[in-house]
C-alpha cells in the first residue's frame, strides 16, 4: 500500500505540529502507521560531567514531552503511533531511521525551532528532502 509507514520528525515547533496533522490525515485515509521521531543533540562545551548529565536529562525530558503531545494528537484522531527518542544529528538520524524502517513517506515541517541553527547548518527539512530514501512531504 502506498505510504503505509509514515515517519514524522517532531521538534515542538508549529511547523512540525502541522506536519503531524497532515500525516494523521494521510494515515487515517489509508490505514497507515505513523512513527514519531525526536532527535536531540548534546554539545559538550566547557561544562562538567555532572552538568552534562543534567543537561541530557533535561533535553531528553523535553523530547519525551514533544513525543507525548504528538502521540496524544494522533491518538485523538484514532491513529496509533510508535515513538522514537534518539540522540544524534537530526538529519542523519532521521535518514537512518527512514532507511532502516523502510518508511514509505516522511512528513516534516518546513522550519524547526531554531532559525539560527538552520542558517548555520542548513535546515533539517532540506537535508532530509535531498537524501531521503522515500518521498518527503514538507509542510509549511
Amino acid at each position: 500500500m502506498l505510504f503505509e509507514k509514515i515517519l514524522v520528525p517532531l521538534d515542538g515547533s508549529e511547523h512540525s505540529t502541522r506536519a503531524l496533522e497532515k500525516a494523521v490525515q494521510i494515515a487515517k485515509k489509508i490505514d497507515g502507521k505513523i512513527t514519531l521521531i525526536h532527535v536531540y543533540l548534546v554539545s559538550q562545551s566547557a561544562i562538567t560531567p555532572m552538568q552534562v548529565s543534567r543537561y541530557v536529562q533535561a533535553i531528553r525530558k523535553q523530547g519525551e514531552i514533544v513525543l507525548a503531545e504528538g502521540e496524544k494528537r494522533a491518538n485523538g484522531e484514532g491513529v496509533q503511533v510508535e515513538k522514537l527518542l534518539i540522540m544524534g544529528h537530526a538529519v542523519e538520524e532521521i535518514l537512518k531511521t527512514a532507511r532502516k524502517g523502510n518508511f514509505s513517506l516522511v512528513v516534516i515541517g518546513a522550519r524547526g525551532m531554531s532559525k539560527i541553527k538552520e542558517l548555520l547548518m542548513g535546515s533539517v527539512s532540506d537535508g532530509v528532502t535531498k537524501h531521503a530514501p522515500c518521498p518527503v512531504l514538507v509542510v509549511r
